[in-house]
């Protein structure tokens, strides 16, 4: 079954991680994250911090510059993200979605909306 976003959100989805790697339950348009005190922008096959695969059903990345995402992100932070769903104009902002990622336990990463206050470096 393919998920959007918005199915995920809904429905209380969630994804997972290992090592360096976290795994999204849905295919999407990654404009920005956000991981410590680190701001990714360049998605490029070049890029040296971070490489994202993407398939029909799921999203993929690998932060390259951190070893251990359970080691490095604390339960009080979370990997926030810009997304847009697929077949959606990225350059209209409604469709730009916030998202937060929490780094659980046994390799659970909870995925929820983030509120339209919460810091987020434009």
């Amino acid at each position: 079954m393919l998920n959007t976003i918005s199915d995920v959100l809904e429905n209380k989805l969630n994804g997972l991680y290992y090592g360096n790697r976290i795994l999204l339950p849905f295919s999407c348009y990654i404009l920005k994250i956000v991981i410590e005190d680190d701001i990714l922008m360049d998605f490029s096959p070049s890029s040296k911090s971070v490489y994202i695969n993407e398939t029909e059903a799921y999203t993929e990345i690998y932060f390259k510059d951190y070893k251990n995402l359970k080691d490095t992100v604390s339960k009080y932070e979370s990997i926030k993200m810009i997304a847009v769903e697929k077949n959606k104009d990225v350059f209209s902002m409604d469709n730009h979605i916030k998202l937060a990622l929490e780094i659980g336990e046994n390799h659970n990463l909870k995925i929820e909306k983030t509120d339209e206050d919460i810091l987020f470096l434009e």
